[in-house]
């Protein structure tokens, strides 16, 4: 069972964490960073998209706002 674990601790450091080694070195905080902003940036937009979508289906009235619509009410 130990071999296991370390077979994926193997995997994780060594395999798939090289890109973000290589960023790791790098002398420009901007460069070392750009995949956070990245990930940040898709966020975002979805977040916007999602925000934008519930006021649609607000504004049209389609929820059904009763105290008795969900079962966890």
């Amino acid at each position: 069972m130990k071999d296991f674990f370390e077979g994926i601790q193997y995997l994780f450091e060594e395999i798939l964490f090289i890109p973000y080694d290589a960023f790791r070195s790098m002398h420009s905080w901007w460069g070392a960073n750009i995949i956070n902003w990245i990930f940040f940036i898709i966020g975002a937009v979805a977040m916007v998209y999602w925000v934008l979508q519930l006021k649609k289906f607000n504004d049209n009235n389609e929820e059904n706002k009763d105290v008795t619509a969900h079962s966890y009410l």
